[in-house]
């Protein structure tokens, strides 16, 4: 399988979906990885780890360009166009986000994963979960400040 990790492009979002050491399992297991320039910066990965994990740097389009791509936010408007069938992983929150990202997602026929919506066997949401811990932390620290 060919998979994209795009740099996420959100204002003050510095994360970024896979890390290296990802990029080797799924390189080893036979994919193949396309990582944009610079993807990982922001989580103080280089491009020189990616590669020696085994991806291929390229461009956004490119990274767009797989069967699977993985994000950690939303595809910002300027991203819709790269929306084009593949399977989307990422932190969606549609209820959140404008209107026009959803009804892009239909038509383009993408298959969207939300991070926010996978249960484990229990009912419960793994991925949600630490994200979820961190804002209920960081809650009392931000009442605090303001």
């Amino acid at each position: 399988m060919k998979i994209g990790l795009p740099k996420e492009i959100k204002d003050q979002e510095f994360r970024v979906g896979l890390t290296p050491t990802d990029v080797k399992a799924l390189v080893d297991a036979g994919h193949e990885v396309y990582v944009q320039h610079s993807a990982g910066l922001g989580s103080s990965f280089e491009d020189q780890q990616y590669q020696e994990a085994g991806a291929k740097l390229t461009d956004a389009a490119k990274a767009w360009n797989c069967d699977l791509v993985i994000k950690v936010k939303e595809p910002q408007e300027s991203e819709y166009n790269f929306l084009r069938g593949q399977i989307l992983f990422t932190y969606l929150h549609l209820a959140g986000a404008p209107k026009a990202l959803t009804e892009r997602l239909l038509v383009s026929k993408t298959t969207a994963v939300a991070y926010e919506t996978v249960e484990d066997a229990s009912g419960r949401l793994p991925l949600l979960a630490p994200m979820s811990a961190v804002a209920g932390s960081m809650a009392v620290t931000m009442g605090n400040y303001y």
